[in-house]
Formats: structure tokens, sequence, C-alpha cells
């Protein structure tokens, strides 16, 4: 119990940013998430250091495409996106010293396009119409649901869901934790406005696609991070671990949920 305690209280100001950064929107919206992408980037730099990516690739990548998500559409992100690679390679040709460069190259876009596309959909999803309650029932969602497969986990599971990946994982708490989030998310959809803007049902398919796309992104992480010898990204939350790891299932989430709302609307 103290343990989900010390996880309520790390998250506060976390959650306090947020609503506060989604609450305003626009430019500040970006500025707030692109803060967020540069800490990431920098985190997964250091864990990916024996591939000596392009830190400041990664950087101007992730921040292009942040701005393209305010700007513009998935137009302007794929383009932006494009722009990364000759980026890349001009900054590692210049580097002082271009052993492995392949790998550095390989490692900066696995950065860009993991951090970058998830900031930048989480840009485009802010700036459509009732973007703000979106970006909310998004991460919801993820959070939501992840803290139910948590308990859901410790109480009822049994089975391992990847053990060769995450071994505290468990197919009853994924379970837990997908009908628990969906329902938050339909909860939601009914109580946040009378407009009809989102119907019931479209609000349990979005929450179906999050509590489904999330732990697929948790996943990803800790494939990375076992593979690296890392138990967590950083330490920006003291023995929480780092940003990253309180993101890494949004990243995900917020991509899918940017196209399932763009076919449900």
């Amino acid at each position: 119990m103290s343990d989900v305690i010390n996880r309520v209280l790390v998250a506060i100001p976390a959650v306090a940013f947020a609503v506060l950064i989604i609450w305003q929107g626009g430019w500040v919206f970006a500025a707030g998430i692109g803060l967020l992408a540069v800490i990431c980037v920098h985190e997964l730099s250091v864990m990916l250091e024996r591939a000596r990516p392009v830190r400041l690739a990664a950087m101007l990548g992730v921040l292009g495409l942040v701005v393209a998500g305010t700007a513009g559409d998935e137009r302007q992100v794929l383009l932006a996106l494009a722009a990364t690679v000759p980026v890349t390679f001009a900054l590692a040709v210049a580097m002082p010293q271009r052993e492995r460069v392949t790998a550095s190259i390989s490692a900066t876009l696995l950065i860009i396009v993991w951090i970058g596309l998830g900031v930048a959909h989480a840009a485009m999803l802010r700036g459509l119409d009732h973007g703000g309650a979106l970006v909310v029932m998004i991460l919801l969602g993820t959070f939501v649901g992840d803290t139910f497969a948590y308990f859901g986990g410790r109480a009822f599971g049994r089975r391992k869901l990847a053990p060769a990946i995450s071994p505290n994982k468990t197919v009853e708490g994924l379970l837990f934790g997908v009908v628990i989030g969906t329902l938050i998310v339909w909860y939601w959809s009914r109580t946040y406005s009378d407009d009809g803007w989102i119907s019931g049902v479209d609000g349990l398919l979005l929450g179906l696609t999050v509590v489904i796309a999330a732990p697929i992104g948790d996943l990803f992480e800790s494939l990375i991070k076992r593979d690296m010898g890392t138990k967590d990204t950083g330490t920006l939350f003291g023995a929480h671990g780092g940003a990253l790891d309180r993101v890494d299932a949004a990243l995900f989430a917020l991509v899918a949920g940017y196209y399932v709302w763009l076919l449900l609307a």
C-alpha cells in the first residue's frame, strides 16, 4: 500500500502540469510536450549510450515533429519525420568519432520515431475539435488501465503475460486493466459534456483502443530496457524512474487514439 501511496504522491505534480498545458492548448501545449520530449530523448540517449546516438539530431527531430503536429496535420508530420533522416546523417558525419556510425544513426532514428511521433500525434489530437477532452480521455484510460492492471495482477494474476520481457505482468492483470480503463473512458465520454459530440459507443471504442495500445507501449519500453540491462530510463521521479517510464504507454496510446478518433468522427 505504501508503494501505491508513493506513486500517487509522485504523480501529483506531473498530473497538475499535464492538466495545465492541456487546458491552455496551442503553443503552450506544444512547449510543454516539447520539454517532456527533450527530457525523454536525454534519458533514452543515456540508456542507448553504447550505440552513441546523435543526441542533438534526436532533440531537433522531436521538436520539429511537435511543431509540425501543432501547426499542420499528418502531411507536415510526415515531412518533418522525413527531414530527420538527412539531418541525422549530417550531424552523424560531423561527429568527432565516426566508429559504428550505422548504430548511431539507427539509435537516433529509433528515438525520433518512438518519442517524436507520440508527441506529434498528441499535438495534432489537441488541435482537433474537443481536442483537450480527447487528450484527457486517452491519458486517463492509459494511466487508469495501467494502475488497475497492477492491482488486478497482484490480486488475481496467475498466468504470465510476457515473462521474457516483463515478468511481473499477468494476463489477468491486463484483462482487469482493459475492462476498468475502457469503462473509465466511456464514463468520461458520458459525463464530460451534454452536447453530443461523442456517443457512448464511440467512447467505448476509443477506450478499448487506448487500453490495448498502452500495454504494447509499456512492453516495448520494457524490451529495450531489458536488452540494455537497465531497470529505469532515468531518475526524474526518484525510485519510480524517469519521464519515459511514465509516458511510454501514452506514446503508443496517443497515436492509436488519434487515428481511431478520425475514423469515428
